[in-house]
């Protein structure tokens, strides 16, 4: 009988070293802490099924959610999205060491027996992590000081990229609209409820209550009557020490995804993306990966010229303005007004109905061909 540990080392050891190093190593990371794990692990999913196996070895490194780091098998059927059965990162007792100094590439991993075995040096790290303890700029500090090369936001763009707060914050100093909104910690809300209310009535109804380093829509609640605050409050403090309340916009949702410049160049932007929702529906959780119903897809969105070109300058700004680099996903409301920024995503999803992907496959750019991207990107990225 074959274990589970000596699956995922067979499925992480190629047939030989020479042709492992004719192609370059990929160590794929997810899974992780946050309230995020499944998603980030039908995300690697996705990217496991679709790398180019040509071009790149795959070295599957997945975070519990305990936080241990554990090989695991490199196959995406055990990552695919399923609304009976999220996927998760089981821990197998492998554990994951990374390289002891800057100057090393090299990884090796302590089997559930307590054996070691080399890994190999590797060529870069694909962070797929969504929401803290990944997507926050921890996991790239770590990266930073181990001395290894990664696909996506670097330290500072992935921390306040995160925090609804700061993104607001820095957009609104680069002169991007964004929603009327306050910031509410824990402590605020415990000491005045009250007075937290009567503040963020000003606002006006409905407004959208969210943990403020959160994504994928975890914790977020809409409030229509002042008598639903509190338990928006519970929800939304229950994953993070301070929540944003929002005023709602009135507009279209329209998401436009963002490629880093090649060679110092300037960042590339796709086709929009629509999400067009029911009569009093919002786009939360289960609309966006359970199939839930008030909630379609549509890429690309009908935009004439002026408003494309716009929404397209707009991404590119509120991307630089945060320092980013290799991908972002910036949401956009069209109002009569004219263009309001929601959010800044710096690691978006890649499941099968994301959609980053979706928008860069209707510019002309396929799922195989945007993953060999980001890691070149990863790779010639001067941190």
């Amino acid at each position: 009988m074959t274990s589970e540990t000596d699956t995922a080392a067979t499925a992480a050891t190629p047939a030989s070293q020479t042709d492992v190093r004719a192609r370059q190593r990929v160590v794929v990371l997810f899974g992780g802490r946050s309230s995020e794990h499944s998603i980030s692990c039908a995300t690697a999913g996705g990217v496991l099924a679709a790398i180019d196996r040509e071009r790149f070895d795959v070295v599957p490194v997945g975070i519990t959610s305990e936080g241990a780091f554990t090989l695991q098998p490199d196959d995406a059927a055990l990552f695919a999205l399923d609304a009976t059965a999220l996927p998760v990162v089981r821990d197998n007792g492998t554990r994951v060491r990374w390289p002891e100094t800057a100057g090393s590439r090299e990884l090796s991993v302590v089997e559930a027996d307590g054996s070691v075995r080399l890994l190999g040096d590797v060529d870069v790290v694909f962070p797929i992590l969504h929401g803290r303890f990944g997507e926050d700029g921890t996991v790239q500090g770590l990266l930073e000081l181990v001395g290894l090369p990664y696909v996506g936001a670097g330290l500072l763009a992935s921390a306040v990229g995160m925090d609804k707060h700061f993104t607001k914050t820095v957009l609104q100093q680069a002169g991007i609209a964004v929603a009327p909104w306050r910031t509410v910690r824990a402590r605020d809300w415990q000491a005045s409820p009250e007075a937290v209310a009567a503040d963020v009535a000003a606002l006006g109804y409905p407004l959208f209550v969210k943990p403020a380093r959160a994504g994928s829509s975890v914790g977020v609640s809409r409030v229509d009557r002042p008598d639903q605050l509190a338990a928006a409050m519970a929800v939304g403090l229950a994953e993070d020490v301070k929540v944003l309340v929002e005023a709602g916009v009135v507009g279209r949702e329209l998401e436009c995804a963002v490629l880093g410049g090649r060679d110092g160049g300037a960042p590339r932007t796709s086709v929009a993306g629509e999400i067009v929702l029911g009569s009093d529906a919002f786009y939360d959780f289960e609309s966006k990966y359970l199939g839930g119903a008030g909630a379609d897809l549509v890429c690309p969105a009908p935009l004439d010229d002026a408003d494309l070109a716009e929404m397209q300058r707009l991404a590119a700004l509120a991307f630089e303005s945060i320092d980013g680099t290799g991908l972002a996903r910036v949401d956009f409301f069209l109002t009569d007004s004219g263009w309001v920024v929601n959010e800044v995503n710096t690691m978006p999803g890649f499941t099968p109905i994301s959609m980053f992907p979706a928008c860069w496959l209707a510019s002309g750019l396929s799922y195989p061909e945007l993953i060999t991207e980001l890691i070149e990107l990863g790779l010639e990225t001067d941190r």
